[in-house]
């Protein structure tokens, strides 16, 4: 106890600086960002512009407090859709993508129809799936999810695919069996790749959720998006808007620590 006591005032100094150190990290983006907001507060001011047409961020900061509810009511169907949206779509993707490594005639079969699907048009195949489906949450969910998958498949199967012949040759001199060079070897080479594409799915999946919500739905920031819009309610739409930007960096966020936490060899490299 007395040696913990003795050696306290050094940890914390330690930790001081490492937390001086972050903050002079993060200081230039928020300078940044300050600049930009009072930037944009300056002209609204300095131009008379019309609320309507583009309000200034102290209109846009009323509206989260006088519309702080209908923003909160219609963020969580826009967070169930993206997150389910994400989770089946990358599901789908990754399982696709061992069945190709391990299946070269699947994968000849399947990856270009995997292609085809990706060139059309989501907001094409948005009412498609409104029709099909109706106005609930399932169409939602598929587009959100169509939008993560190809990035992924692809990613995935480029990373079960990056294992370099010599380690492979390696492996089977080891007398290691096909689920050993798959789970120790195949597995360990992906999770890059993964990562790197589940990092744009964590953002897509709003965009496709929203998407949908703008073809058939009552709810939703998408659906509250159209309704600001119809109804010159210029602050809310703002309000609306970061919200969903908001709800994009925090998915991100999720999916890189993540990242930190399952792959910190390839964090530390970076480093």
């Amino acid at each position: 106890m007395a040696d913990v006591a003795h050696r306290s005032p050094a940890l914390n100094q330690t930790a001081a600086f490492g937390f001086a150190d972050r903050f002079r990290d993060k200081l230039p983006a928020l300078l940044a960002v300050v600049g930009l907001v009072a930037g944009w507060q300056f002209i609204v001011w300095a131009f008379s512009v019309p609320t309507y047409m583009a309000p200034g961020p102290l209109d846009v900061l009323a509206s989260f407090r006088d519309d702080g509810w209908t923003l909160w009511s219609n963020f969580w169907p826009t967070f169930f859709e993206s997150v389910l949206g994400f989770i089946f779509g990358n599901l789908v993707a990754i399982l696709l993508a061992i069945w190709f490594v391990h299946s070269r005639t699947a994968e000849k079969a399947f990856y270009p129809i995997a292609v085809f699907i990706n060139t059309i048009p989501i907001i094409a195949v948005a009412p498609i799936l409104v029709l099909i489906f109706g106005s609930g949450y399932l169409p939602k969910v598929i587009i959100a999810a169509l939008i993560c998958f190809f990035p992924t498949l692809v990613n995935m199967v480029r990373g079960l695919k990056a294992v370099t012949p010599a380690t492979l040759d390696l492996m089977r001199v080891l007398s290691a069996s096909k689920s050993e060079i798959f789970w120790k070897v195949r597995i360990q080479s992906s999770l890059p790749f993964l990562f790197a594409a589940l990092k744009i799915a964590s953002t897509t999946c709003v965009i496709g959720a929203i998407v949908a919500e703008w073809i058939g739905s009552n709810y939703g920031l998408g659906a509250l998006i159209i309704e600001a819009t119809y109804n010159f309610r210029s602050p809310l739409l703002y309000a609306t808007v970061f919200t969903a930007a908001l709800l994009a960096v925090l998915l991100f966020t999720l999916v890189s620590v993540a990242e930190t936490r399952l792959i910190r060899w390839k964090t530390s490299d970076v480093h």
